[in-house]
């Protein structure tokens, strides 16, 4: 489904014509995953699959909620925002919370929310439902903040009313991405730096596994919790300034598993680092063998990969570069979702296929497999 296609679904959800339409697209990241609450780098970009928003005043101080297939929500305005149900609307909450704390009086409205992000696929549809419902407020009251402010107004909004701790990558891929360009983010100084991506010979296969362990939520706090166990026994000030050495010195009083915590978080680092050297040499070859390398780290040392990932993984690898696959990695938070895979875009609809019909056989699962292009962050569409 097309951008205004999707705009024209959401619109028919609405009982009187939309003022404002808002867009915010999920994301996939190519390589840095679990550095981004660690100083690191990461790389990731906006897809074609996006959340729609849209809104027309109610004449009311209420905000009047409802995506299809989940429960309404009706949320007030003229009091301060707290946790409450449904749960899907605290994501909504916490974005309207940050914009009443900067001091805006929001308007009453209805609303209807449409997406083609899939959820618990690791392509951040809560942070593109964020990003979305902030460009929405931004409609609303005739203001644009700057990209920056509203990506860690959304973030944020993940940790105070989800109760997520995530890092920056997601809500800043939704805010600042652009067609044919990577956001390199810097997770230290939070800077964004578009990377260009315009190679049409290349492609980027996204599968998701269909599988969610529902031990995500708590999983993810865990492997934070020990990044920063790691940090504070190290004795440096940022993981920036740890090598290899630092934790090697320190692995058996880190113990185990939080050494192999701190080796991940070091070597993906440094990983991202190279694969942006790579990525500016048009050496796709090095590229695909980072992202190998990332996978790999992810499953043995941080642990957040699983059966279903890896084998999307390894069909993608035993198909190789003979049939055109440069590299595989799951990515996202882990525990299910997602794996993004670098090939030839001349084989990619074969490569697709295999993919789709080997985890089918093996699982009993059926993917979600499409190829995407860097595409357009978060904006209003009317």
């Amino acid at each position: 489904m097309t951008l205004p296609q999707l705009a024209d679904s959401a619109a028919a959800g609405l009982s009187q014509p939309a003022t404002v339409i808002a867009a915010a697209p999920g994301r996939v990241n190519l390589i840095g995953e679990h550095i981004d609450y660690c100083d690191g780098f990461v790389m990731p970009f906006a897809i074609d699959r996006y959340i729609v928003i849209v809104a027309a005043p109610n004449d009311s101080k209420m905000a009047k909620l409802a995506s299809d297939g989940l429960p309404d929500a009706i949320i007030d305005l003229s009091t301060p925002q707290d946790i409450g149900e449904p749960h899907w609307a605290n994501y909504v909450r916490g974005v309207i919370d940050g914009f009443q704390k900067l001091g805006h009086t929001l308007p009453g409205f209805d609303a209807h929310i449409v997406s083609t992000v899939p959820g618990g696929a690791g392509l951040s549809s809560s942070a593109a439902l964020e990003c979305a419902t902030a460009t929405l407020l931004e409609g609303l009251l005739g203001l644009t903040l700057p990209k920056k402010q509203k990506a860690l107004l959304c973030q944020k909004a993940e940790h105070e009313f989800a109760q997520v701790p995530c890092g920056i990558m997601d809500q800043f891929a939704s805010v600042f991405g652009e067609e044919n360009r990577i956001v390199m983010i810097d997770c230290q100084s939070e800077e964004p730096t578009l990377v260009p991506f315009e190679n049409p010979s290349i492609a980027v296969i996204i599968a998701n596994t269909n599988v969610h362990h529902q031990l995500t939520d708590g999983g993810y706090a865990i492997r934070r919790r020990h990044t920063e166990e790691a940090l504070a026994k190290i004795g440096i000030a940022s993981w920036r300034n740890v090598t290899l050495a630092d934790v090697e010195a320190k692995w058996e009083e880190l113990g185990d598993p939080v050494n192999r915590r701190a080796r991940h978080i070091v070597t993906e680092i440094a990983r991202t680092q190279a694969a942006a050297l790579a990525l500016e040499a048009n050496d796709f070859t090095e590229l695909g063998i980072l992202m190998q390398a990332s996978h790999v780290s992810l499953r043995d040392d941080f642990e957040v990969s699983c059966e279903e990932l890896d084998l999307m993984v390894t069909i993608a690898n035993d198909i190789g570069p003979r049939g055109g696959v440069l590299g595989a990695r799951m990515t996202g938070g882990g525990f299910g979702g997602s794996t993004v895979t670098l090939c030839d875009s001349d084989q990619a609809e074969s490569i697709m296929a295999t993919m789709r019909m080997v985890y089918q056989q093996a699982t009993g699962i059926e993917p979600e497999i499409f190829c995407s292009r860097p595409s357009r962050g978060a904006h209003l569409i009317r």
